[in-house]
């Protein structure tokens, strides 16, 4: 059987395209998504509904405040003494995942309550070190 391109060789100057379609990227209507905020609209929206637009929001570099935390089950591996400066070794925060077996006393920065239960059950105590970026220090600012 003779293809239908086959058909059209001789037959016209166009080889049954028409008279544009064969240039470029024509009967296409553009290469890849050229044309979704003109023709290809539907496609948009259908296909790509978040394409244009600002998404969430970041905060400012300044602003941001992350904790460098451990949990409670991996304070056991840190040492065998039985007090553990966590502020010394780089963590901000104690966080009450997992077991505790041997009573320890932790200083820390900043301590969930689920962590401090969880170390004084198991005979240990959390102090929290006074020099953490949190304290509520306004000097000047004060209000009266």
């Amino acid at each position: 059987m003779v293809s239908r391109t086959n058909k059209f060789r001789g037959r016209s100057r166009y080889h049954g395209r028409g008279k544009k379609a064969g240039r470029g990227a024509g009967k296409r209507g553009g290469r890849g998504r050229a044309g979704i905020g003109k023709h290809k609209v539907m496609f948009r929206n259908k296909y790509l509904p978040g394409h244009w637009g600002m998404h969430g929001f970041n905060r400012h570099p300044s602003l941001r405040k992350v904790n460098v935390s451990i949990n409670v089950s991996e304070l056991s591996q840190l040492s065998d003494e039985d007090e553990i400066n966590l502020t010394e070794m780089g963590y901000d925060k104690l966080l009450g995942k997992g077991p505790i077996s041997k009573p320890l006393k932790v200083i820390v920065g900043e301590a969930s309550p689920r962590a401090v239960a969880k170390v004084e059950a198991a005979g240990g105590s959390v102090s929290l070190s006074p020099d953490s970026e949190d304290s509520e220090d306004w000097g000047e600012w004060e209000e009266e």
